[in-house]
């Protein structure tokens, strides 16, 4: 039996997301997140049916993930995306797998970080799942913090599951506010494979390129989905970390994100701001150091990355 057999019996699959996984269709699963805490309305929800409407145009059938009363909800309809981008500031909870069962049993709406899409999607038997960026290894994890302070620790749970969950995750490489080296060392030693599609570099997140060369690359998704497939075919146990660049008409500049970024995070280590808050801190602040060209780069990036995870999920329905 797979070890998510007990969750299977929290799923409520939409009656689409469930017809389409009958009958072999391609399906790609979206986290929740970005639609209560990433944006503001109604730019959530805009960003939403978006990244839907890309899965749909690549041949693919969405199916955005978040919990609602007890039941992780794989599938969500309009009515519900609109929930959960009008709650009132606070009122929805984040579910990591460290607060799961948390969500789950307080009742009312919780949205899905990556690794709780991951752990629905897998429990709803689907291979493929779409996201902005991974969280990681932040700066100043496993050294001397600010000012001689002691190791932080602060590595995301993102990359645990990657190492334990197997599927295909796209995004756009790891969030630029971490320390990418760090992460991707991390997640070579947890067994993760990591390829950039298109370009031998690992994109940026807000920028095309991270400067740091990707341990591998494949020129398309069609690529990329052979890669995935025989990652899979392996039964190793973990995933897969497809990584697209942001569309270049959208990217910032090199030179300002890395300005951006820096002055962010020397603002944060001032503050004393860490833990949980500190990523959409260091994210807003960005949006305010470059008068909102960050928050359209991470539109932009969210809507690719669930087209070209579209397209990876039909191309590996397309081998079986």
């Amino acid at each position: 039996m797979s070890r998510f057999g007990p969750i299977r019996d929290r799923l409520l699959v939409s009656d689409e997301v469930g017809a389409a996984l009958a009958a072999g269709r391609p399906v790609v699963a979206l986290e929740s997140t970005l639609i209560s805490h990433g944006l503001p309305h109604p730019a959530n929800v805009e960003v939403a049916r978006a990244s839907e409407a890309a899965v749909r145009e690549a041949g693919g059938v969405p199916a955005t993930v978040a919990i609602l009363d007890g039941r992780l909800l794989v599938g969500l309809d309009d009515a519900a995306l609109e929930a959960l981008a009008t709650a009132p500031a606070g009122s929805i909870r984040k579910a990591a797998r460290p607060s799961l069962a948390v969500a789950l049993a307080a009742g009312g709406w919780a949205a899905t970080t990556v690794s709780a899409t991951m752990i629905a999607a897998h429990a709803a038997a689907i291979a493929v799942f779409a996201t902005g960026g991974i969280g990681g290894v932040h700066r100043g994890a496993f050294g001397a913090g600010p000012a001689g302070a002691p190791p932080t620790l602060d590595v995301s749970a993102d990359l645990e599951e990657l190492a334990r969950t197997p599927m295909a995750v796209v995004c756009a490489g790891p969030k630029a506010i971490l320390d990418v080296p760090a992460t991707l060392e991390v997640l070579e030693t947890r067994g993760v494979p990591v390829l950039a599609v298109g370009q031998d570099e690992l994109p940026g997140f807000f920028t095309r390129s991270s400067g740091v060369r990707a341990p591998a690359s494949v020129p398309d998704a069609e690529a990329a989905a052979t890669v995935v497939a025989t990652h899979l075919a392996l039964g190793l146990g973990g995933g897969i970390l497809v990584c697209v660049p942001v569309p270049e008409a959208a990217a910032l500049p090199a030179s300002v994100a890395r300005d951006a970024v820096e002055r962010a995070t020397r603002a944060a280590e001032h503050g004393g701001i860490h833990g949980p808050e500190l990523t959409p801190w260091l994210l807003a602040r960005i949006a305010e150091l470059t008068d909102g060209a960050s928050v359209r780069a991470n539109t932009a990036l969210v809507v690719n990355d669930a087209r070209v995870a579209g397209e990876l999920a039909v191309a590996l329905v397309a081998r079986r």
